[in-house]
């Protein structure tokens, strides 16, 4: 059996260690030029669902390597207005865990470090700058991924992890629609100083800040402090060979975001210094060192994104074409589930794929039985994603806005003071991060 991976990102990769660990034979088919290449954001955060996956399908020392290279743990979620004025503080050590071992816990990982990492011991797997165009399904089973340089690869089975503009997708379920949610957003980083460190309050400089304003825009801050030269697994990371292409330093990762209604209309087409300099004019009115963490940001690091979701899709026959990640249900980053669906995608089609190895079942039932388990937990991370931009995206209704910004305020501050609703609260943003808590 061999399978063809469409995309090296997060799901695709971890699926390829998987694969390959299982001993079966695995191809990754990426469109960036090298393994450094590409703007893949900045900070994400693995839960539970996201770290049980990589420790399944990552060899031990790598998901070792995976661990140590995790920035320092975040200590607290507080949210603010965007006076910074606090509403409600949340310490992670209150969130429910179920142990503690590192795949049980949530970790803080820059993007271009994960990787580095999942790129490690896959170079003879990957092939860069292979752009996908279109895939033939064939009588005898097999099905060929053709690429725009003129070159094809024929395998068992296509996985499309080609992300929420798919190609894969476009063309296996073309009715397999995208929302707008009517959100923008602009998002950067900031080189983490002594000074850039005193622009972010004091309550999230080691964690988690959300900022409400009174139009019903709202921000986030992750501050990212990478372990380099400060564990006691130096000797680790020094063998790992994915630190020559990893240049990440301390920063503040940051964004804004916004309504289409609000936003001018060419926000999406805004990059570097123009999207830097339109995300201080939103947020106009914010805390004065808010506007100063933003102007002393790196202008090439700025980025502008329409926020959407992916739409129900009905159940499909399974084939010898399956998806896994945003190339088959993008979801809004509201609960932080994105990047861990994709890894339990991963981990899930991978388990299937082994049964078929074994001859325990056929390829077409393995496929299908990940499918019928994909899109359940999907829909609910996809849903619950989308309700949380919903309840904090105000602007989307400038009319109610205001009155909607201030009984959010006062709500969030009352629950701040019930310690019972605010652990309540904390358990419901782990729901969708964590499935061993539905």
């Amino acid at each position: 059996m061999k399978v063809i991976i469409i995309g090296a990102g997060t799901g695709g990769m971890c699926l390829a260690h998987g694969l390959r660990r299982a001993g079966i034979e695995v191809a990754v088919h990426e469109r960036d030029r090298t393994r450094t290449s590409g703007l893949h954001g900045y900070r994400v955060g693995i839960s539970p669902n996201g770290a049980r996956a990589l420790k399944a399908c990552l060899d031990p020392e790598l998901f070792a390597t995976f661990v140590a290279t995790t920035a320092a743990p975040y200590t607290k979620l507080a949210m603010l207005t965007e006076r910074y004025r606090p509403l409600i503080s949340i310490d992670f050590a209150d969130l429910p865990h179920t142990s503690g071992d590192p795949e049980d816990g949530e970790h803080n990982v820059s993007r271009m470090t994960l990787r580095q990492v999942l790129f490690t011991g896959m170079e003879d797997v990957i092939t860069f700058d292979h752009r996908f165009t279109h895939y033939t399904q064939h009588a005898d089973g097999r099905v060929t991924a053709h690429f725009d340089d003129g070159d094809s690869d024929t395998g068992d089975l296509l996985v499309g992890a080609d992300g929420a503009s798919s190609r894969v997708r476009r063309q296996y379920l073309p009715h397999a629609t995208h929302t707008e949610t009517g959100l923008v957003a602009i998002g950067g980083k900031t080189l983490l100083t002594e000074r850039s460190e005193q622009l972010v309050p004091e309550q999230v400089r080691h964690g988690f800040g959300m900022y409400f304003d009174r139009r019903g825009q709202f921000g986030i801050t992750h501050m990212v402090r990478m372990p380099y030269g400060s564990r006691s697994d130096d000797e680790l990371l020094a063998r790992w060979p994915g630190l020559r292409f990893d240049n990440t330093t301390d920063y503040v990762s940051w964004a804004i975001t916004t309504s289409r209604s609000i936003a001018p209309a060419d926000l999406l087409e805004r990059t570097g210094a123009d999207a830097l300099a339109l995300a201080g004019e939103l947020s106009e009115g914010w805390d004065p060192r808010w506007l100063d963490l933003i102007a002393t940001a790196d202008p090439g690091s700025t980025v502008a994104l329409g926020i959407r979701t992916a739409d129900p899709v009905p159940a499909w026959t399974p084939s010898t074409v399956t998806m896994v990640g945003d190339a088959i249900h993008t979801m809004t980053p509201g609960r932080g589930a994105g990047a861990n669906t994709a890894l339990r995608d991963a981990r899930e089609l991978r388990d299937r794929l082994v049964r078929v190895r074994d001859g325990e079942t056929a390829l077409l039932e393995g496929v299908g039985e990940y499918e019928d388990l994909m899109r359940r937990y999907s829909s609910l991370a996809v849903r619950e994603s989308l309700e949380f931009m919903n309840d904090n995206g105000t602007a989307r209704r400038p009319v109610i806005g205001p009155l909607s910004v201030m009984a959010q305020r006062t709500s969030m501050r009352v629950v701040d003071r019930i310690p019972p609703a605010k652990r309540r609260m904390a358990r419901g943003m782990q729901k969708v991060r964590d499935s061993e808590l539905v």
